[in-house]
């Protein structure tokens, strides 16, 4: 079965309620639409995907000094397990690689179990745990530290 394509452009301004809904739609503890646009006036890497002109995925990646955070990702729940994550995910790791960025650090809720074995199979692997991270409706949840070693992948050391 072949992905479906995802267009991927820059996020703007007007893409923020759409943005805001869409991580509603697939975070515990989404970003505000604040939390949004400072990443916009911050000059961080923010990205939607769109599909038939509708947005079904949206990421936000920080680039400094070196060093690439993924700081959120998310794929509309209905139009997930298509391949749209990966796309999305190889785009960003396209663009730190692009930067001359050394690694990409991420965190993920250790019971995100679709994300952590998309990040695996991108090459991230754990590097560590950060206790109580993340706030659920009941309690806190841990999250587990991810690095991609962008230099090992370009041969570098």
């Amino acid at each position: 079965m072949l992905a479906e394509v995802l267009t991927m452009r820059p996020m703007a301004e007007h893409d923020l309620p759409a943005v805001v809904a869409l991580d509603r739609s697939s975070h515990l503890t989404p970003w505000t639409e604040g939390n949004f646009r400072d990443a916009l006036a911050a000059g961080n890497l923010c990205l939607v995907g769109e599909q038939a002109g509708a947005l079904v995925a949206c990421a936000v990646l920080q680039m400094a000094a070196g060093e690439a955070e993924l700081l959120t990702m998310a794929v509309l729940p209905a139009a997930r397990r298509k391949g749209l994550g990966r796309q999305l995910l190889s785009e960003l790791i396209a663009r730190a690689a692009a930067y001359r960025a050394v690694a990409i650090w991420l965190e993920v809720r250790v019971s995100n179990n679709a994300a952590i074995g998309l990040y695996r199979e991108a090459g991230f692997a754990e590097i560590g745990w950060r206790k109580g991270y993340y706030q659920t409706a009941e309690r806190r949840e841990d999250a587990i530290m991810m690095r991609l070693a962008l230099a090992l992948l370009r041969g570098e050391r």
